[in-house]
């Protein structure tokens, strides 16, 4: 690129707030790889932290990772919605960037970013995370939304960024011109040097086998076919670790654990701050058996390790693996089962996933994701990459 670039981005949440998943940890290393580079990078965000904490009432700022950080004050909240009324008047004060890019869909931080943009003719690119397809929850008032106040997301946007082929489809079904989705992906991370004390000492027997999910506790995420797993597979110890995202899922993780034939065999452990690299290590197999991720970070991190991965043809993730270097399954509970028993039950398969991950991950790196985030702005502004 020419110059380095003042880039604007806007995200209903943003570091430290690691319990709202993969988009923050794949938005800070986006953005703090970019300052490297050379940009200049503002994002503005809410002050909210975790599902059950009520956010700070004061805007603060902060620098993190080289970008300033404006964590505007959120007086109201609904789960991952920040209700923020100083927004208009932080983008009244601010200067024109080159390129705003919008993270997120459906909440007053990113609507009003890509409005406010919209109509003083700023180029943006918009980023649904996973958010654009309406499921789950209050499908019936999303759609509203998305046909009233968040129509002009998408359609403002010089260009609609998706991380796999999957959540294109998404977009393109929810009526986005495919001329203007571009999928980026997003890269394997670099993992530290390896620690030798047994991350589940005191909680897991030793050499016991592991099956590891990391991710909010909520529907859709598969949780329930790791349950059933251990009820089938007696030797097997399945390991939950991160927030209950409130969904009910919770109940029936308590009751595996009251339940005599999987009691002492299912563990949950609380999330942690940042990649928990050292569980990915103790585990025999990780499982990512969810029925939507636009990507799925948390496959890719226990990949970096060398941890052998079962993930769901659903997840965006699957398609940044070849032939040998995961199982991918479909959304199913007899089909999941099956592919841990089979990782659990030949270590030929083991070594050869666990050789097969590292290759994946050495293949996606960062620097390449970077890169192509660079063309993407390019593009969006109508210039050329020098």
């Amino acid at each position: 690129m020419a110059r380095p670039l003042r880039i604007l981005v806007a995200s209903p949440a943003y570091w430290p707030a690691h319990a709202f998943g993969g988009p923050v940890v794949v938005l800070r290393e986006l953005v703090s790889r970019l300052v490297a580079r050379g940009h200049e990078v503002d994002v503005l965000t809410t002050t909210l932290q975790d599902v059950g904490e009520q956010p700070a009432r004061r805007t603060s700022r902060a620098v993190v990772d080289g970008a300033r950080v404006t964590y505007l004050s959120t007086p109201l909240r609904y789960r991952w919605m920040g209700v923020t009324p100083t927004l208009p008047a932080e983008l009244a004060r601010r200067g024109r960037p080159d390129v705003a890019h919008v993270v997120g869909f459906r909440d007053p931080v990113s609507t009003g970013v890509a409005a406010w943009y919209r109509l003083r003719g700023v180029p943006y690119v918009f980023e649904p995370v996973g958010m654009f397809r309406p499921r789950l929850r209050k499908v019936a008032l999303k759609r509203a939304f998305d046909a009233t106040l968040t129509r002009g997301v998408a359609r403002g946007a010089r260009l609609v960024i998706v991380s796999s082929p999957g959540e294109g489809d998404d977009v393109v079904s929810g009526g986005v011109d495919p001329a203007r989705v571009r999928i980026r992906g997003n890269g394997f991370p670099e993992p530290p040097p390896c620690e030798m004390d047994d991350a589940l000492e005191g909680v897991v027997p030793s050499g016991a086998p592991v099956v590891l999910y990391v991710g909010r506790i909520a529907a859709e995420k598969g949780v329930e076919f790791l349950l059933e797993a251990a009820r089938r597979l007696p030797e097997a110890h399945v390991v939950l670790a991160g927030p209950d995202d409130r969904h009910g899922t919770m109940r029936a993780i308590e009751a595996a654990r009251a339940d005599p034939a999987t009691r002492g065999r299912v563990h949950l452990l609380p999330p942690s701050p940042g990649p928990p690299f050292h569980l990915y290590r103790r585990a025999d197999v990780f499982v990512l058996a969810s029925g939507g991720e636009n990507f799925g970070l948390v496959a890719a991190e226990a990949a970096s390790v060398g941890t052998p991965v079962v993930v769901s043809d659903r997840s965006g993730v699957a398609t940044a693996f070849g032939p040998g270097e995961a199982l991918v399954v479909p959304y199913e509970k007899e089909a999941t089962i099956a592919a841990i028993d089979r990782v659990l039950s030949d270590e030929g398969l083991r070594r050869s996933l666990a050789e097969g991950a590292r290759r994946a991950a050495e293949r996606s790196t960062w620097d390449t994701v970077v890169d192509r985030q660079l063309e993407l702005y390019a593009e969006a502004l109508g210039q050329r990459l020098c």
